[in-house]
């Protein structure tokens, strides 16, 4: 069963996106719905969803176990902005 959505979005973002859709053969609701469903989706990214170029990076680096990423970018970004 569809629900139907009020969305309140920029007039010129609404009237390129009408007009993508229309050189696509769907829907404005289409597209929305799928994109929807994308954000949404509970799956894992699958080995065959993944690009050549970064199955090839998979794996590059190596970083010790102690390693807190959260800490290094907010050093790094409290040094590039203050």
């Amino acid at each position: 069963m569809d629900a139907k959505l009020t969305l309140s979005i920029d007039k010129a973002v609404a009237n390129r996106a009408k007009i993508y859709a229309r050189t696509k053969g769907r829907s404005l609701s289409d597209l929305v719905e799928n994109y929807l469903k994308l954000l949404t989706k509970n799956t894992s990214i699958d080995d065959s969803e993944l690009t050549p170029r970064v199955k090839s990076l998979l794996g590059s680096i190596s970083l010790p176990e102690d390693f807190d990423y959260k800490k290094e970018m907010a050093d790094y970004l409290a040094k590039k902005y203050l």
